[in-house]
This record gives structure tokens, C-alpha cells and sequence, in this order.
């Protein structure tokens, strides 16, 4: 339980009423209760409260909360950066035990800092370092020489490959995958493939052959303040590291390629796919389902719209969408002409008929 002036003093924002209430948990205006922090943050959720119980929110500025029939409120500029700090402050967290359970399999050679927790099942590798304040779930792998910094919080059934060096505050959702080998293979011949990313049109004359495995010697470099979402994947890089930099959020189910270095504070979305050897910049956000070809560079700052496929380099600050990716004015000009398209041709036919005559 926290009162009404704890959440104000942790947030930094101004409160007003009675500042002693005590709140359990946040809820949406509509299904708060007497004890929930309303999360009104709009004024478009003003007569949501009304059919909810709740006596305190989280309110816009100059919001009139009296008039609401609150007893209590939180005012914030900036709605959601306080909806952050409400949900730090409230997360009720996964409930893991603390120290080392007796079922972990724990190398004797690994190096455990203070205050790490190991999970039940879960196995930590020759080698491997493992630093202060770190929580390892249930079923967790830790490879051989990996690396991880402080206060790390790995979910339940994530993955870290042999030699990954990651930094402190790492956060991995439940099934994650880092270090699994590039999908890297070659033909003994030139292969029909080749001829194609050659060509853009056939197969040449190139036969059918059997594909061999190129080996991954390199691992992944992961920096700090990382949170990689579940059943994310991530290569090894083939000679050098993949690269994923400071403070990057991967959402879930994001592939990244081998050989792939991706700067800071990026933002992958759910299903986006990056192939191997791209450069992405930093502050780069991509959102759902985007795909990225391989061999490219996509600029600082750069925005692509859900959907967008990327298959050829995209200069700094450029906002794209569509496939294949265009600035997005231009692909809003061109959807808007496709759905033009069939009176466009109606109109061409009659116009033809017309001539003809």
C-alpha cells in the first residue's frame, strides 16, 4: 500500500486532498475501485470515472477533481511519462525466491555476484560471470564465458548463448533467445540465388546443389539498459559480434541477423525482422512487422511506419513506409491513387470507347 503523497513525492508531481489515502493498485477509470489509482489522464476519461468507484486518480493539469467527487489527485504534464512511474512504483513484480535453488545447476567455475538469485532448473555455465543484484528465473540457460552486468532480470525460460557479453539492467521476457548461430549458408557453385540478387530477373544456368553451413565464430555484445521481449531471437555475428547498443527495446518476437550492429535507444516493434549485417543508427524506431534487408544502413533517427519493408539503405531522419519503403508522404499519395485505380480505368475505358467512336 502506498498513500496518495508517496506516489506524488516518488513522481515528482504536484497532489492535492487527502494525501494520506492509502492505494493498492491502478486500474482504468471505469473499473476503479475505492482503493485503485484511476489512470484518468485525459479529460476524454472524465465520465469513465463516473461509472467506476474510484476516490483518487491520475488526472490532466487543471483538472477539476472535487467536481469529479474524487478525495484525492495526481497531476501530471506529461501523462504517461507518470504512468511510468506509477506502474515502477506498484509492480507487484514475479514473486521469485531469492538465492539459489537446489535444483539450479551452477558450474563451479561460474562467477556469482552478490545478492544474485537463481531459479528452480536453471543452469549457469563454466566461466560465466553473472553480476551483482541479478535474478536468473526458472529454466534459464547461461552459456560458457557469457557475461551479464548487475541487476539483470531474466523471466522464465530465457537463453543466453556461449561468450554474450551483455551490460547492467538487462531485462529479458520469458522464452528469449541470444546467441543462437546465423542463418548463414553457400553453395559449392554459384547458386541460383547468387544469379538472381545479381540479375533481379532468373536463375542463370546454375544447377541445384546442396547448401553448406558457414559456423558463427563471433557472439553477441548486448549494452546496458537492454529489455528484449519474449521469444525475441538474436545471432551470433559469423566473424565479428552482432551489436545491439544502450538502452534498445526489442518487443516481441524480433529477429536480429548475424553481423548486425544496432545503435542506441532503438525501438523494434513486435515482429520486425532484421537480416544480417545491417548498421542500424541510433534512436531508429521500427514498428510491427517491419522487415529490413541485409547488407544496408538505415540512418539515426530514422521512423518506419508498421508493415514497412526496407530493402535498400535509408538515409538519417528519413520516415518511411510501404514496400518497398518510401518516405510516408509519398506511400499516403500512392495508396490514395491505388484506391483511385478502378474508376481511373473505368474512366479509360469510356474514354477509349469514346475515341473509338
Amino acid at each position: 500500500m502506498f498513500t496518495i503523497r508517496q506516489i506524488a513525492d516518488a513522481l515528482g508531481a504536484n497532489a492535492q486532498g487527502d494525501l494520506d489515502l492509502k492505494i493498492s493498485s491502478a486500474s482504468e477509470p471505469v473499473d476503479a475501485g475505492p482503493q485503485e489509482l484511476a489512470m484518468a489522464m485525459s479529460p476524454k476519461y472524465a465520465d469513465a470515472l463516473d461509472q467506476g468507484s474510484a476516490v483518487a486518480a491520475l488526472l490532466w493539469p487543471d483538472a477539476d477533481w472535487q467536481k469529479m467527487g474524487l478525495k484525492a489527485a495526481i497531476f501530471s504534464p506529461r501523462p504517461r511519462m507518470a504512468m511510468a512511474g506509477v506502474t515502477a512504483i506498484l509492480d507487484l513484480g514475479q514473486g521469485f525466491n531469492t538465492g539459489i535453488h537446489t535444483s539450479a545447476v551452477v558450474d563451479p567455475t561460474a562467477e556469482l555476484a552478490d545478492g544474485v538469485s537463481v531459479g528452480p532448473l536453471s543452469v549457469i555455465s563454466a566461466g560465466s560471470r553473472i553480476g551483482a543484484g541479478s535474478i536468473i528465473g526458472p529454466h534459464c540457460f547461461v552459456g560458457k564465458d557469457a557475461v551479464i552486468g548487475e541487476d539483470a532480470f531474466m523471466r522464465e525460460m530465457v537463453s543466453i548463448g556461449a561468450r554474450a557479453t551483455i551490460g547492467d539492467r538487462f531485462i529479458a521476457q520469458p522464452g528469449a533467445r541470444v546467441g543462437s548461430d546465423g542463418f548463414s549458408f553457400v553453395t559449392p557453385e554459384v547458386s541460383g540465388v547468387e544469379n538472381v540478387r545479381q540479375s533481379l530477373a532468373d536463375q542463370g544456368d546454375a544447377s541445384a546443389q546442396n547448401w553448406m553451413r558457414i559456423h558463427s565464430l563471433g557472439a553477441v555484445t548486448i549494452g546496458s539498459d537492454v529489455e528484449i521481449g519474449s521469444n525475441c531471437t538474436i545471432d551470433n555475428g559469423t566473424i565479428r559480434n552482432t551489436v545491439i547498443g544502450d538502452g534498445c527495446k526489442l518487443d516481441n518476437q524480433v529477429h536480429i541477423g548475424h553481423n548486425t550492429r544496432i545503435g542506441r535507444d532503438c525501438l523494434l516493434c513486435g515482429q520486425t525482422g532484421i537480416s544480417g549485417s545491417v548498421d542500424v543508427g541510433n534512436n531508429v524506431v521500427l514498428a510491427g512487422q517491419c522487415g529490413v534487408n541485409d547488407n544496408i544502413f538505415i540512418g539515426d533517427g530514422v521512423v518506419a511506419g508498421g508493415g514497412t519493408k526496407i530493402i535498400s539503405n535509408v538515409p538519417a531522419g528519413r520516415v518511411v513506409m510501404g514496400y518497398p519503403a518510401v518516405k510516408m508522404d509519398t506511400h499516403t499519395e500512392i495508396y490514395k491513387a491505388q484506391r483511385r485505380l478502378p474508376r481511373l480505368m473505368r474512366d479509360i475505358e469510356a474514354l477509349k470507347k469514346a475515341v473509338f467512336k
